[in-house]
C-alpha cells in the first residue's frame, strides 16, 4: 500500500506528541542544525505537532544545543575543516573580526538578521575569541524567528499548506519580523564597518 507524505506524517503525529517523541523531535533538531541544515521548515513542523510556544519551546531547546555543539567543534576536534567551510563566505568572515570589538552585540544583531546562516555563525564564533557566555546570551536572538515560524507551522492543517503559509507575508507578525530583521542587518552593517575602521586605525598606528 501507497502512502503519501502526508499519510506518513499523520501515522506518526500520535508518538511525536508522545513525551518521548517530544525528545527525539529535539534531537533531530540538533543533528539538523549541527549539519548546517536550514531550520526553518522544521521550525514550522514543530509549531504544526505542538503548536506555538511548546514549538517554540522545543525548537529553541535543539538549536541551543546544536548551536553549542557546532561551536564547540569549531573551536576544537573541526577547526581545520571550519576554517576551510567559512572562508568560501566572505560575510561571514568579517564577523569573526567585528565580534572581538562588539561582543554580544554583534552576537545578537546577527542572531536577528537573516542574512547570515546559522549554522555558520556557530561555526565562525567558535573559531573567534567571543567568550562562551556571550555565544550563550547572544541566543535570544532567534527567538523572534523562532515563535515567527513555529506560529505559522500551528496555522497549517495538513502538511500540503506549509508552502502557502511560508510564502504569506501579509501577516502582521511576518511584516514586523521583516522590520526587525532589516533594522538588525542595518545596524549590523554599521557596526562592522565602524570596528573595520578601527581596526585599520590600529594597524596604522602600530607602523
Amino acid at each position: 500500500m501507497t502512502y503519501d507524505l502526508e499519510t506518513l506524517v499523520n501515522n506518526f503525529i500520535p508518538f511525536l506528541s508522545s513525551p518521548f517523541g517530544i525528545f527525539v523531535f529535539a534531537c533531530v533538531y540538533v543533528v539538523w542544525v549541527s549539519c548546517l541544515l536550514p531550520g526553518s521548515w522544521l521550525s514550522m513542523f514543530s509549531g504544526f505537532l505542538y503548536g506555538t510556544w511548546l514549538g517554540s519551546s522545543v525548537v529553541f531547546v535543539g538549536a541551543f544545543i546544536g548551536a553549542h555543539l557546532t561551536f564547540y567543534l569549531g573551536r576544537t576536534f573541526l577547526k581545520e575543516w571550519a576554517q576551510k567551510k567559512v572562508s568560501n563566505f566572505p560575510k561571514i568572515q568579517i564577523m569573526e573580526k567585528a565580534v572581538q570589538r562588539e561582543g554580544l552585540k554583534v552576537i545578537l544583531l546577527t542572531r536577528l538578521s537573516p542574512l547570515f546562516p546559522f549554522g555558520l555563525l556557530n561555526f565562525t564564533y567558535g573559531l573567534s575569541e567571543v567568550k562562551v557566555r556571550d555565544f550563550t546570551l547572544g541566543m535570544i536572538g532567534i527567538l523572534p524567528g523562532t515563535i515567527l515560524y513555529c506560529s505559522l507551522g500551528s496555522l497549517a492543517l495538513e502538511i500540503s499548506n506549509f508552502g502557502e503559509v511560508l510564502s504569506g507575508r501579509s501577516d502582521t507578525s511576518s511584516f514586523i519580523w521583516s522590520l526587525i530583521s532589516i533594522l538588525s542587518t542595518i545596524i549590523i552593517v554599521v557596526l562592522v564597518l565602524r570596528s573595520t575602521r578601527k581596526i585599520n586605525q590600529d594597524s596604522k598606528s602600530l607602523d
